[in-house]
């Protein structure tokens, strides 16, 4: 796994950083006043935006609320005319903080879906507070995850449901890692009114 100086190699990489510029601009800040909302420096957000560090799965969701648009705008990913069909084929994998996901639903609806691959020992320690429900369901190896002062370890075939305003942290119980099914109500949000809450942690 990559140290959190390095980028992750890997064309998505570049493909991420203009797009974070663009949509920086069209929103109509500048480079310090993003970073501030988003709890970063002018440094690292400039680092980000030229392709020398690679966002994390956090920093994306701050992004994507200052920013008022999605995730999956961010990544550059655009599904034209919101299909209710999505083939594998057509979704590429797309990396961040560590994570490997896959759309697993289209653009632009009240909920997302994706498959979310988590490694042993990313982000494990990266509490996450906001607005929304989440879902999930594992796919594969075990996942740790702790819902407000409650550690619950789930296997294949097991489930959550819960207020993404509980403080949760997920992580990989094993060192082959885990591939969790995940549904989530706040990234699809068109506006920028969501607050994302604290995040404690390394975030990259």
């Amino acid at each position: 796994m990559n140290t959190p100086e390095e980028p992750e190699p890997g064309a998505q990489l570049h493909a991420v950083a203009p797009q974070l510029r663009a949509l920086r601009r069209r929103a109509g800040l500048t480079l310090e006043a993003a970073a501030r909302d988003a709890g970063l420096s002018p440094a690292h957000l400039s680092r980000l935006e030229t392709g020398h560090r690679q966002p994390s799965l956090p920093m994306l969701l701050a992004l994507a609320r200052i920013y008022g648009t999605t995730v999956s705008e961010l990544l550059g990913e655009t599904v034209p005319d919101r299909d209710a069909i999505v083939r594998a084929a057509d979704m590429e994998p797309t990396r961040a903080g560590g994570w490997t996901y896959v759309q697993a639903g289209a653009s632009g609806r009240g909920m997302q879906a994706l498959r979310v691959r988590v490694p042993y020992g990313s982000q494990g320690d990266i509490v996450r507070v906001h607005p929304g429900e989440e879902w999930l369901y594992v796919l594969q190896g075990r996942l740790r995850l702790r819902l407000g002062d409650a550690v619950h370890l789930l296997a294949p075939g097991d489930s959550a449901h819960f207020d993404s305003l509980t403080p949760h942290r997920l992580a990989a119980e094993d060192h082959d890692g885990v591939e969790l099914l995940f549904v989530h109500t706040l990234l699809q949000s068109p506006t920028a009114t969501l607050c994302l809450g604290p995040l404690t942690g390394e975030l990259s």
